[in-house]
Formats: structure tokens, C-alpha cells, sequence
């Protein structure tokens, strides 16, 4: 609970198996997490066990892909305040508190990774990760005269049950680019946003990201300027 208001944590898993039970009991150990959420995305084995020995809430969505998880555990969701995030051991639980510092005076806070002092020795946000992400988020604050903007792929996010219910309507992205398109309907909505650095830390276990791959980050990066010029142009609609 925060400042009365009821506070879930989701997200969507797949390769988290070695990280996933920690992270949620470091959730639930900030005092403030009323409810998680842990959306299984067809993964591997042991993955649900390890969820059933937390006191999460288990779905499964067998939909395969980043955004079909993520849209899922959103769905799932009851609280008042709403916060995704990855389990892999990126993210660190106790920035929760981070963003809802900002929660009474934004519907939506995004965390950034690309804050270099935040950035630890060890994590997958090298050059190629890391300036990408910060020329994709210029380019969608200019195109959109939007506020500042770093960071187009973090995932640790807070959103307020009424921004959620004003975009839970929306067509979004099933893949790695879920997390731009969500983006760019909050901005297009003209739902307050604001985005504040958290830490970013090497990933866990054996779970595998896109920056482990430049072949993958290159076909990311495609399709996340297929999105920006797609809403742009406004042929993805937001009613």
C-alpha cells in the first residue's frame, strides 16, 4: 500500500527460472507491494513451480512474446497502482519506491537505464544498446513535442488504474517493441509522464536479453521505427 492506494507489480516471464523467486520476495519485502503478478509466457520448466512456492498470483499466457505477457499481466492486475518490470535481475526491486515518489504528481512514471552513473559494470547496455535507445527517444520527442525522453526499452514502469484504463483499449505490440508502442499511446493520450533513472544491473542467470545479440537489437531497432512512423502517421489509432 502507498499513501493508501493499493500497488501491484506484474510482469511476463520466460528464461527467469534462476532469478524470478528472489526478485518477488524482494518486491513483496518493500512493504509497499500489495500484489504481484507473474504472467507465464510458455516458459521453461520449473519456471511455475518456483512461482506457486511466492505469494504471486500465477497466469498463463500462451500467446508467445514480449507484449502478449506483458498485456496479459496488465489485464490481470487490481490495484490502484500499476508497476511492470523484469525479473531477470536487471532491475532492482527497491526502485518501486523510486517511482512512486513521483506517482502523486504523474499518472505514468518510466524508468531510464541510460543514466551512465546508474549503468553497472557487467550489464547489457553497451554502445549499441544504450545510444540507440536515447536517438529513438529524442526522435519521439521531437516528432510528438513530448517531454523529455532518454530511454524508448525500459520496462520498470508505474501507471495509475485510470491512465491504464484510458490505453486498455489500444491494439499494441505482441513483440519487443510492446514497450515503445505503449509508450507512444500514453504520449499520444496526453497522459502525464515522467521519466527518472533507475539502476541497471548484468543480467542472471541464464535468461537472454535483447542486447545479447546485435542481430537482434538490429531487428528491434527496425521495427521500433516502424512503430514511431506508424503512429505518426496515425495509422495506428488510438481509438
Amino acid at each position: 500500500m502507498w499513501k493508501g492506494k493499493s500497488v501491484s507489480v506484474v510482469f511476463s516471464t520466460y528464461r527467469d527460472l534462476e532469478t524470478i523467486r528472489a526478485c518477488i520476495e524482494d518486491l513483496f519485502a518493500t512493504g509497499v507491494v500489495d500484489e504481484v503478478v507473474a504472467v507465464d509466457n510458455n516458459a521453461e520448466a520449473g519456471t511455475k513451480e518456483e512461482i506457486l512456492r511466492t505469494k504471486a498470483r500465477y497466469c498463463h499466457e500462451p500467446r508467445q512474446g514480449l507484449g502478449h505477457g506483458f498485456q496479459r499481466a496488465l489485464r490481470e492486475a487490481s490495484g490502484d497502482v500499476i508497476v511492470t518490470m523484469e525479473v531477470d535481475g536487471t532491475y532492482r526491486p527497491a526502485d518501486v519506491l523510486k517511482l512512486l515518489a513521483y506517482s502523486e504528481d504523474f499518472d505514468v512514471v518510466c524508468g531510464t537505464r541510460t543514466a551512465a552513473l546508474l549503468i553497472r559494470e557487467g550489464s547489457e547496455m553497451g554502445f549499441f544498446t544504450r545510444w540507440p535507445n536515447v536517438l529513438y527517444a529524442k526522435f519521439v520527442e521531437v516528432l510528438f513535442n513530448t517531454a523529455n525522453l532518454t530511454d524508448v526499452g525500459c520496462i520498470f514502469r508505474l501507471m495509475s488504474r485510470p491512465a491504464y484504463e484510458r490505453i486498455a483499449h489500444c491494439s499494441m505490440d505482441g513483440g519487443w517493441a510492446f514497450n515503445l508502442d505503449w509508450m507512444l499511446h500514453v504520449i499520444r493520450h496526453r497522459i502525464r509522464f515522467i521519466e527518472i533513472p533507475v539502476n541497471f544491473l548484468p543480467r542472471s542467470g541464464h535468461a537472454v536479453g535483447a542486447g545479447q545479440s546485435k542481430w537482434k537489437a538490429a531487428s528491434i531497432a527496425i521495427r521500433m521505427f516502424g512503430v514511431i512512423l506508424r503512429h505518426r502517421l496515425n495509422l495506428i489509432k488510438t481509438r
